[in-house]
C-alpha cells in the first residue's frame, strides 16, 4: 500500500464520500487478481485487465453496461452502445476530432478561459476549480462540434445526464422514477446538441465523456497537487508531462469500467462465459492504490496509460485530457495554490469534487 501522504488522503475521500459503496467493494476485493462471484468477474491485475480489454469478445449492448444503458434509452442513438461497423465508424470519427490538430485548434480557447478564470489568485482572491474545469469542458466541447450554444448549459446536462445513467450500472438501490429521470436528463442533453457536425450519437458520447472525466479528474489532481505541494514538477517544463501523466494515473477518472462477455475465453487463468459480467477495475490495473504520483520516478508507460484503455478499446481523447490537464496546472503553477475549502459530488457519474476552491500562496 500507498504512503498515505495528503494528497491521497484528501483524494480518499472523493470515494469515501461520493461513491462509499463503490470504493469498499473495491477495496474488498483488490487482493485477488481475478475473482469470480457467482456469474461476476472481478478484474484487479495488470495483465489480466489487459486480457480483458484486448482478447475478448465483449457484448457492448448487455444489461448492466453502458452500451446497454444508452440502447434501452434512446433506441441505439446515443452515447457509447454503437456495435462492429458503426462502432468502429464513431471512433474513427471522434478520433479525427480529438487528434493532435484537433486539440491544436482549440487549445488557445481553453488557454484564454484559463487566464481569465484564474486571475482573481493574484489579488489573493479563491476560486473554485470546479466551475472553471466545468466551463472549459463545456467550451471545448462545443467547440469540437462547432455549436452555438452556452457551454455551461452543455456541462450541466452531460453532468446530469451521466450521473443519472451510472445509477443504471453503479452497485446500491436504484431509486423511483430512475428510468424517467434518465431518460428526461438524456434528452436534455440531445436536444442542447442538435446541429453539431457529427452525428447526435456521436456528438453526446464526445459530451458525455468529455465533461465528465474533465471535471472528475483535473479539480482531484490539482488537489493533490497542492496537498503533496507538487507545484514546482508542474512548474518544470521537462517534468510537467510525466508529472500530467502520473496524476492521470492516480485519479483515473473511470476507476470501474462494468461489461459483458460475449464468447467464450480466459482471464488470468479464469475461465470467462457468455454472458458473463465483467468489472474491470482500472484503478487497480494502473496500480492508482500502490504508488502516489511520482514524476521523477514515473510508473511505467504501459501501466499508467491503463486509464486510457487498451488496445482497440484505448480512449480517443487520451490527447486531449493530457494536454488540458498540463495548461491547467501550468497555468496555476505560479500560484502554489492550496486547498481552503473541499466537498465531494455526491451526485456525480465519477468520483468527483462538487467544490474545490483554491488561494495563491503568498510569494
Amino acid at each position: 500500500m500507498a504512503t498515505t501522504s495528503p494528497g491521497r488522503r484528501r483524494d480518499r475521500q472523493v470515494y469515501l464520500r461520493s461513491h462509499p459503496l463503490l470504493f469498499a467493494i473495491m477495496a474488498a476485493v483488490r487482493r485477488w487478481p481475478v475473482l469470480r462471484l457467482g456469474r461476476t468477474v472481478l478484474v484487479n491485475e495488470t495483465d489480466a485487465y489487459v486480457q480483458a480489454m484486448t482478447g475478448l469478445v465483449l457484448d457492448r449492448t448487455a444489461a448492466g453496461t453502458t452500451g446497454g444503458s444508452a440502447r434501452r434509452l434512446t433506441g441505439g442513438e446515443l452515447l457509447f452502445d454503437q456495435e462492429g461497423a458503426a462502432h468502429r465508424q464513431a471512433r474513427r470519427d471522434a478520433s479525427s476530432m480529438l487528434n493532435s490538430a484537433g486539440v491544436a485548434r482549440i487549445r488557445p480557447v481553453w488557454q484564454e478561459l484559463l487566464r481569465q478564470r484564474l486571475a482573481p489568485l493574484a489579488a489573493g482572491g479563491t476560486v473554485d476549480l470546479v466551475q472553471i474545469v466545468a466551463e472549459m469542458a463545456g467550451t471545448t466541447t462545443v467547440s469540437l462540434l462547432d455549436l452555438d450554444v452556452d457551454p455551461l448549459l452543455v456541462a450541466s446536462a452531460a453532468r446530469a445526464a451521466a450521473a443519472e445513467a451510472a445509477r443504471e450500472q453503479l452497485p446500491g438501490w436504484r431509486r423511483a422514477g430512475q428510468d424517467r429521470n434518465t431518460q428526461v436528463a438524456v434528452d436534455r442533453l440531445a436536444d442542447l446538441l442538435r446541429g453539431a457536425n457529427t452525428g447526435d450519437g456521436l456528438a453526446s458520447m464526445i459530451a458525455v465523456a468529455a465533461v465528465n472525466t474533465t471535471v472528475a479528474t483535473i479539480p482531484r489532481a490539482v488537489a493533490w497537487c497542492a496537498d503533496d505541494r507538487l507545484w514546482s514538477h508542474a512548474a518544470d517544463p521537462e517534468l510537467l508531462p510525466k508529472l500530467v501523466t502520473e496524476l492521470l494515473r492516480v485519479t483515473v477518472a473511470s476507476p470501474v469500467l462494468p461489461r459483458a462477455v460475449a464468447a467464450p475465453g480466459e482471464i488470468g487463468g479464469c475461465p470467462v462465459h457468455a454472458g458473463d459480467r465483467l468489472i474491470l477495475v482500472a484503478r487497480h490495473a494502473a496500480r492508482a492504490h500502490l504508488s502516489g504520483p511520482d514524476p521523477v520516478n514515473p510508473t511505467a508507460p504501459r501501466i499508467a496509460q491503463l486509464v486510457f484503455g487498451a488496445g482497440t478499446h484505448s480512449c480517443p481523447g487520451a490527447g486531449l485530457a493530457r494536454a488540458q490537464l498540463a495548461d491547467t496546472l501550468a497555468a496555476l503553477a505560479p500560484y502554489r495554490p492550496t486547498v481552503v475549502r473541499a466537498r465531494a459530488d455526491r451526485r456525480a457519474a465519477l468520483p468527483a469534487w462538487a467544490t474545490l476552491r483554491v488561494r495563491a500562496v503568498a510569494r
